[in-house]
């Protein structure tokens, strides 16, 4: 049985990109797509949470990935900012010090959980924003991350899980 025998029919109910999500049971979202998550394979689930990103209707990209950050637990605070830092190049070193965050890697690229959780989701919110300034395709990356942490993912609210779930099912068509 493939995935998508097993959730289509609740990808169906948001195939519409349109769904008007202010009468829709905020339960009833977070449980279908805690079904749909443990369903999809994570590249499609990824897909959907790159929309919901983009989109720019929850705020920016940068404002948005603050907020996740702010509900990480610290071994995630960590996986998404050494994602970010190494998204920054070369620059990496002058945008964590113009931070105060030098010291922030310890030379090695990797942020341990300790030092990632001293690290507030207002400069995360910065490092995030200044990352897709200099790699768009940061958005694509980080969704990846996020859709390995779906219970993360519902932090976002009714109107992203809908918006993922309706990507899903465009992309699933």
């Amino acid at each position: 049985m493939s995935w998508m025998d097993e959730v289509g029919g609740i990808l169906q109910k948001y195939s519409s990109p349109t769904q008007n999500v202010s009468n829709v049971d905020q339960n009833q979202v977070n449980q279908h797509f805690d079904n749909v998550a443990k369903s999809a394979p994570p590249n499609i689930l990824a897909q959907g949470v790159s929309a919901a990103l983009g989109s720019g209707q929850g705020g920016s990209f940068g404002s948005t990935i603050g907020d996740l950050f702010n509900h990480s637990n610290p071994e995630q605070k960590s996986g998404l900012l050494t994602q970010l830092i190494s998204s920054l190049g070369p620059g990496a070193a002058a945008i964590l010090a113009s931070k105060g965050l030098s010291g922030l890697t310890g030379g090695t690229g990797q942020i341990n959980p300790q030092a990632a959780s001293q690290v507030s989701p207002a400069t995360v919110t910065e490092i995030a924003n200044q990352a897709q300034k200099q790699d768009p395709s940061i958005v694509d990356t980080i969704s990846g991350f996020y859709a390995q942490h779906p219970t993360l993912v519902k932090t976002l609210g009714v109107a992203a899980l809908s918006m993922i779930m309706s990507r899903m099912s465009q992309r699933a068509a």
